[in-house]
């Protein structure tokens, strides 16, 4: 018995993106021309009669091929504002194809254009099946050069060139690699747990250089920063006028990490009357700007991080279940400097060449004392506060080597000092190093010790590096 003809047959390819062309020119009978030539061609086609409204629009969207007039104000045909706009496109995409028309052609102005970077020149009135041609031809240069250029970013991460490093020798942290160099390549949204400090941005970082949107945005956003009032405009935008304040269009993060990554750091923070605005853009990639009716579609690889617990949170009913299912595809959960002792004399030799590099000092290494105090340290902050202590190190250092005492840790005799005589910023930095030290790292649980809110204790510690 035969399989029916259509189990035999392989799935068809999908058909390839239509060209996406902006086109600019102050008159507005030209650009309806052009538009209603390009429609009927099967190409997506954008206008504007403003060359500025044309460099918005290029840094909030997508294009094959620009086309631009040369000349925009009136009476004017040297065609210096044209070649300005050319110039200011290459600065923000040199790789993007510009084809420049204009009605008073000249052999030295096309090849002024030519020479500052379009592709090529279309003189008014146009040949149709010519600038069609033009127009498709470009597209196809350009999307195999955008292709090229991802083939060769991707064999210069596989080589180890340009990608953010992991300074890692520890065995608690040989798996987390592991499920980097597997995770990484996917489309798989991750969340990243673990203790302040332990280095969750510098692990989104990596999960986008490995992955194939390296050549496309990584946005980040932290989620404990926004105020509820401000939280939709942030994420999703705005049009002009939704508000009081709103006095212009905004694009939101959102759509500024289409086709690449957007990092959602402290992901617990989401108010719980705006999470199902958020689960609905991760669903369905559907989204519209604040006081905007249009639907917007994004394609954007979620990665989010929290020091809290999740789990407890969805317990509580402070954070959505579903939501979470979304978010964490694949969990990565970083363990704390403490548990990983194996790194920190690594991980502080590293900061100390670079923080050298940073302030032009000689090439310093720790004293033998030194390396004792940094390794007898509970290290509350984690990594973050270790590189803090030594850029203060780096200040501080007097001799050939960096000292104990250099190092500034209440753990060193020599430096502690009781409350009575340390000023206010010192005796609130260590509070805050105690309270974290007792709450093993909770954020949320040392803020109710302290009396302070949330992200109250997240201003104070980014101002002492903890």
């Amino acid at each position: 018995m035969t399989s029916p003809p259509a189990m035999e047959e392989t799935a068809a390819k999908p058909a390839a993106r239509p060209p996406r062309v902006l086109v600019a020119d102050d008159q507005r009978e030209v650009l309806e021309s052009l538009q209603f030539l390009l429609k009927i061609e099967g190409i997506e086609v954008e206008t504007t009669t403003s060359p500025r409204q044309l460099v918005e629009l290029l840094a909030g969207d997508d294009f094959d091929v620009v086309l631009i007039d040369l000349n925009y104000a009136r009476d004017t045909t040297s065609g210096q504002e044209g070649l300005a706009l050319l110039q200011e496109i290459r600065s923000l995409d040199a790789h993007l194809p510009v084809v420049v028309m204009t009605a008073w052609a000249s052999v030295e102005l096309a090849v002024e254009a030519m020479r500052r970077g379009a592709r090529d020149f279309v003189e008014k009135p146009w040949d149709n099946n010519r600038l069609i041609t033009i127009l498709r031809t470009q597209t196809e240069l350009g999307r195999a050069l955008r292709k090229g250029q991802r083939l060769e970013a991707e064999n210069r991460l596989l080589r180890g060139e340009g990608r953010p490093q992991i300074i890692a020798e520890s065995p608690a942290m040989r798996p987390i690699l592991d499920l980097i160099s597997r995770v990484g390549p996917s489309d798989a949204n991750v969340l990243i747990t673990g203790e302040n400090g332990t280095g969750k941005g510098l692990v989104a970082l990596v999960l986008h250089a490995v992955s194939h949107r390296a050549q496309e945005p990584l946005i980040t956003v932290n989620i404990a920063g926004l105020s509820e009032t401000i939280f939709e405009s942030e994420l999703f935008g705005h049009v002009r006028g939704a508000f009081t304040d709103a006095k212009a269009d905004r694009v939101g993060r959102f759509e500024l990490a289409d086709r690449g990554t957007l990092f959602m750091d402290e992901i617990a923070n989401v108010p719980p009357a705006l999470q199902p605005k958020l689960l609905r853009v991760l669903e369905s990639g559907e989204l519209e700007r604040v006081g905007s009716s249009k639907t917007r579609r994004v394609d954007v690889r979620i990665i989010s991080a929290t020091n809290s617990d999740l789990g407890e949170e969805v317990r509580a009913q402070r954070f959505r279940q579903d939501l979470l299912f979304r978010l964490n595809t694949v969990e990565i959960r970083l363990p704390a400097l403490r548990d990983r002792r194996e790194d920190l004399p690594p991980l502080a030799n590293h900061f100390l060449a670079e923080h050298c590099r940073r302030y032009r000092k000689p090439a310093y290494a720790f004293d033998p004392v030194a390396m004792r105090a940094l390794l007898d340290h509970p290290w509350p902050g984690n990594v973050r506060e270790l590189s803090h202590v030594v850029e203060r190190a780096v200040l501080m250092a007097s001799g050939e080597t960096v000292r104990a005492v250099d190092l500034g840790l209440e753990s060193d005799p020599a430096r502690q000092a009781r409350i009575d005589e340390m000023t206010l910023e010192d005796a609130e930095r260590l509070l805050i190093r105690k309270a974290l030290e007792r709450y093993g790292g909770n954020v949320s649980e040392a803020a109710k010790g302290l009396g302070l809110s949330r992200s109250a204790l997240y201003r104070r510690l980014e101002k002492y590096g903890l």
